[in-house]
């Protein structure tokens, strides 16, 4: 074979090679339906572009390997990435250098306690409910220097809106959050960790007894008031926590939770209870550090989305007459 044989057989080469890496690289290519392919922390970039290949996101490996080097080796972002239409090899390069990562969100709302943010991150397939249950009840390093009574994360799981990515783990998950409670709580400047530990508990109560935001400081001064006059608070939201501590509670409070032997039953036991019953937002945080003083000692629903307070049982006992009177005129209108 001469030496013109062998030049044009290298032009023909050439030639199939760069139809071949132009076609590879440039030809939209794509899953059939959505396809997920997660790049975890230190993945060697052959490995990624093998994953890529295997997901259909891709033509070849060896062409993205050739992208890769020739546009500089620009890092690859870990994460998870969401593919859900045909798109080039520069188009999923351009994506996974830039670290356009595929998040789950989740909505945290305000009064939500342990219990409901598991089921909410299960939900949003973050984790599941087991999984983030175990981390919140035992990691409590993650608040326990601000925090050293706090015996879970309960109270810490800042409410909000919250983007994870599925790589995550169920500890950054949580320290996420606890992490956003620092920041939302800094410009409080709360005096002490003693302090810190009886407002959240406090504004964890108040946030689940009303949801009228200018109510929250009176309802803050009426527990402040029967704790100064040692009268059990009794509010429900503490005997409900209480029974879903031991994955009692049905949805309804029975008798039995009423009597059921807990710090956390306030009916039972005097007192704040030993720690939050929910995660307050930042609203009945300020209403637990800046109660309103008033003389009441009791509030009831008055049918309207609010709540009737009073200083006296006989007042209060009228209010609960008149609560339960509209209620039976409401529904009576209904029928």
């Amino acid at each position: 074979m001469n030496v013109k044989t062998l030049f044009q057989l290298l032009v023909v080469f050439i030639l199939v090679a760069v139809l071949w890496l132009g076609y590879a690289l440039l030809d939209p290519t794509g899953p059939a339906g959505q396809q997920y392919v997660t790049i975890r922390p230190k993945t060697s970039t052959r490995q990624i572009a093998s994953d890529l290949k295997h997901a259909g996101t891709i033509r070849s490996s060896i062409a993205f390997l050739l992208l890769y080097a020739a546009s500089g080796r620009r890092t690859i972002k870990a994460g998870e990435y969401a593919f859900d239409h045909p798109a080039t090899a520069f188009e999923v390069y351009d994506r996974l250098a830039r670290g356009d990562v595929f998040v789950r969100s989740v909505v945290i709302p305000e009064g939500f306690n342990m219990f409901d943010v598991a089921d909410a991150l299960q939900a949003a397939k973050v984790c599941t409910r087991e999984e983030f249950l175990k981390v919140a009840r035992n990691e409590v390093s993650l608040i326990s220097d601000i925090d050293p009574k706090a015996k879970s994360l309960e109270g810490y799981l800042f409410p909000d809106t919250y983007r994870f990515s599925p790589i995550e783990s169920v500890h950054d998950v949580a320290a996420t959050m606890t992490k956003r409670f620092r920041q939302a709580t800094a410009p409080l400047r709360l005096a002490s960790a003693d302090d810190l530990h009886r407002i959240v508990t406090m504004a964890s109560i108040v946030e689940k007894e009303t949801g009228v935001a200018n109510e929250r400081p009176l309802v803050a001064g009426v527990f402040e008031n029967r704790l100064a006059q040692r009268i059990a608070l009794a509010t429900d939201p503490s005997v409900i926590y209480a029974s879903k501590l031991i994955g009692k509670f049905d949805g309804t409070i029975h008798q039995s939770d009423l009597a059921l032997d807990s710090p956390y039953n306030t009916y039972k036991y005097a007192g704040l209870p030993p720690g939050p019953i929910a995660n307050p937002g930042i609203e009945s945080l300020k209403a637990a550090m800046q109660p309103t003083r008033t003389e009441y000692l009791y509030f009831v629903a008055n049918n309207k989305g609010g709540h009737n307070f009073s200083r006296t049982i006989e007042e209060h006992n009228h209010n609960v007459a008149l609560y339960r009177r509209e209620l039976n005129n409401s529904a009576s209108q209904s029928r």
